[in-house]
């Protein structure tokens, strides 16, 4: 019941990122958004969900796993009635908002709730494979659902399904969770909390805007500046000033949380480069509607679903590094061989195949990676380092989407300047992206050698 539990608040919580996109026209129509704030349907949830992990981490450290996971469901259930009901684009966009720190309340409680009670290896292993395994379907369902919700009832369903849901999910946690003992002795960290979250918002939030305006663009130096500025800040307060910090420095003398962190980062750019780059291309080359690329998708979707729950049982028996080395090895052969594809391509011949081979590998390394990064935190500490790792593996898609966006927009405008037609220069700039990736998954298989090995290895 409590993995059920965990599972199905990460499924809520990648659902609703990837859920709202099929709905947008009819949102818009009905709201009346205009081109520039419908963005901020999608980009106010994801903004405060990366913002705020961290803080959400610490908290469930703080108060207690249970108590924060029951208070996101809240936040997130009461968030999505509001959206739901929402009669203006303003409150919309501040119900997205607020749904994001819910969900960035749940994130890091749902993984110090896997290590509170998963304490053996192979039972933790296999509890990082399912929790894994649940956002892969919240991702793959948003598309499918989204459109049947839609189509068949309205926009707002998309939001209400979650109230019930929700409720039910309190419900469950009230009964299963054993209520710990809050650290009442510890203060939360109010600088670090506003200077991490703030800087981390900043810096996602100009990132946010590279592919739209371009990197010197003061909507995108201005805040990333600020960001940057506000995460050394954040640094220097937790390394000599905060009593108790909201992000212990200390952590990152753990091997697999320093080391972990920094492959999720990279992983991040894989994750964009295979779901949102190939959801392009089959659209923008192949000329595929939005229906038809979510069910190109979701064979290798589904492929992700089942090798995490296949590696998470095998984690124990290899170890870590066998495992993202495997998967590494995936990416690069997956990617250069999507490169190939062109205008002229076929799904079967061109895509069906590299997109499985790469789901495997992210089969492979996301729980592992996981398992890696949270198998050494310390008691007390298992929501900050969960956070952590989320945090990482946001951050990290956040800063791919951009850089990646901007080379595949060179690339495109350099073909149609040469005479290419619209398909062919949008599969140009788009090769470019898939070679990158296929780098980047070359990368986190050098950073893998650094991991450490599982206590039961």
């Amino acid at each position: 019941m409590i993995l059920a539990l965990a599972c199905a608040c990460q499924f809520m919580v990648i659902l609703d990122s990837s859920i709202v996109n099929v709905a947008l026209p009819s949102i818009q129509q009905d709201l009346s958004f205009t081109a520039t704030s419908l963005a901020w349907v999608v980009n106010g949830y994801l903004l405060t969900f990366a913002g705020f992990m961290l803080l959400g981490g610490r908290a469930s450290d703080l108060f207690g796993h249970r108590r924060m996971l029951i208070a996101g469901l809240f936040v997130f259930s009461a968030a999505s009635l509001v959206a739901g009901l929402a009669n203006a684009s303003e409150v919309l966009v501040g119900a997205r908002i607020v749904q994001g720190m819910g969900a960035a309340m749940l994130a890091p409680a749902t993984l110090a709730v896997i290590n509170t009670y998963f304490t053996e290896q192979p039972a933790r292993s296999k509890a990082f494979g399912a929790w894994s395994a649940s956002g892969g379907i919240g991702g793959m369902a948003g598309a499918i659902a989204g459109g049947a919700l839609t189509t068949g009832l309205s926009w707002r369903w998309i939001f209400l399904i979650n109230v019930p849901i929700g409720a039910v999910l309190i419900a469950v946690a009230v009964v299963s969770l054993v209520r710990a003992q809050a650290r009442q002795r510890e203060s939360l960290d109010i600088v670090g909390a506003i200077t991490g979250t703030a800087g981390l918002g900043a810096l996602v939030y100009g990132v946010m805007h590279v592919a739209d305006y371009g990197w010197t663009s003061t909507r995108v130096v201005v805040p990333a500046l600020v960001g940057v500025v506000l995460l050394i800040v954040f640094v220097v307060v937790e390394a000599r000033f905060a009593v108790n910090p909201m992000m212990p420095l200390r952590l990152f003398k753990i091997r697999g949380v320093a080391v972990g962190g920094g492959a999720l980062l990279l992983f991040g750019g894989i994750a964009i480069g295979m779901w949102f780059f190939t959801s392009l291309f089959m659209q923008n080359v192949l000329g595929y509607s939005a229906f038809e690329t979510g069910l190109g998708q979701t064979p290798a979707a589904v492929m992700f679903v089942v090798i995490a729950r296949f590696a998470s049982g095998l984690l124990p028996k290899t170890g870590v590094r066998p495992l993202v080395l495997a998967g590494a090895a995936c990416f690069l052969v997956g990617f250069t061989w999507l490169a190939q594809a062109d205008s002229t391509s076929s799904y079967v011949a061109s895509l069906l195949g590299p997109t499985l081979l790469i789901a495997v590998g992210i089969g492979l390394t996301f729980p592992t990676l996981m398992a890696a990064s949270t198998a050494d935190a310390p008691e007390g500490d298992a929501g900050i380092v969960g956070g952590m790792a989320v945090t990482a593996s946001q951050v990290g898609g956040s800063i791919a989407l951009a850089v990646l966006a901007t080379v595949a927009g060179t690339g495109i405008a350099s073909a149609l300047s040469g005479g290419s037609t619209p398909a062919e220069a949008f599969a140009s700039g788009y090769e470019t992206v898939f070679y990158i990736a296929a780098g980047v998954g070359v990368a986190i298989a050098a950073v893998s050698l650094l991991l450490p090995r599982l206590k039961t290895d």
